[in-house]
Parts: structure tokens; sequence; C-alpha cells
């Protein structure tokens, strides 16, 4: 009986030790993942893909047409239609500085003034 008795306690003290070194390997996993610190690159791929967006979104925007603002008339050209139009028309400079304070005037009137509101006592 005294072989039966320390087998059992031999196997239970086994299952132990066993046990006890299953737990701390989680822990250190656990630890691990808590712990552990971001890629050395991981920002400058992230500052790198939004420069990438921004700058496909302004070439974009460049060669394109848009609207602006339909109600005042304002449309945005393709950058070589503009730059074309520009040469084009700086062969009279005069006619050129006309137009092109007529456009801002035009792209930057103030809105008109919204009406007055009747007093309460009306």
């Amino acid at each position: 009986m005294s072989n039966s008795s320390s087998r059992t306690s031999s196997i239970i003290y086994f299952v132990a030790i066993v046990g006890a070194f299953l737990i701390v390997a989680g822990l250190v996993q656990l630890m691990k993942r808590y712990t552990s610190a971001p890629g050395l690159n991981t920002t400058r791929i992230a500052e790198r893909r939004k420069a990438l967006a921004e700058t496909a979104a302004a070439s974009q925007q460049l060669s394109g047409y848009s609207v602006i603002d339909p109600n005042k008339g304002l449309y945005q050209l393709r950058i070589d239609h503009a730059m074309e139009t520009i040469v084009r028309e700086s062969k009279n400079p005069a006619n050129l500085r006309s137009n092109l304070v007529a456009r801002v005037e035009k792209a930057f009137a103030p809105p008109p003034k919204a009406p007055e509101k009747p007093s309460q006592f009306e």
C-alpha cells in the first residue's frame, strides 16, 4: 500500500507542477501581448499613407473640372486648360487685369443682407 500511496502522491505532485508551469506560461503570453510596443515604422507608415491620399486628392482636384459655386457661376478648370487661358489672355495685359479683378469681385462678393425681422410690437 505504501507503493500505491507514493505513486498517487507522485502523480499529484507532477500534475501540480505541470499546472503551475502552464499557468506561468499563460501569464507570460498575456504580459507579452499587453506590454508589447508597436512596430518602429507603424506611425511612419500611417503618415505616408495619409500623405499619399492627400496627394492623390490634390492631383485629382488639379486634373478635373468641378463646380465651386453655381449661384455665382464659379467653376474650376483643369490646370492645363487654365494655364492655356491665362497665356492666351495675357497677350493683352490690361484686358487680363480687368477680367481677373472682375472675377475676384464676383467670387468674393458679400452675400445680400438678410431682411430685418419685424418688431414684435408691430
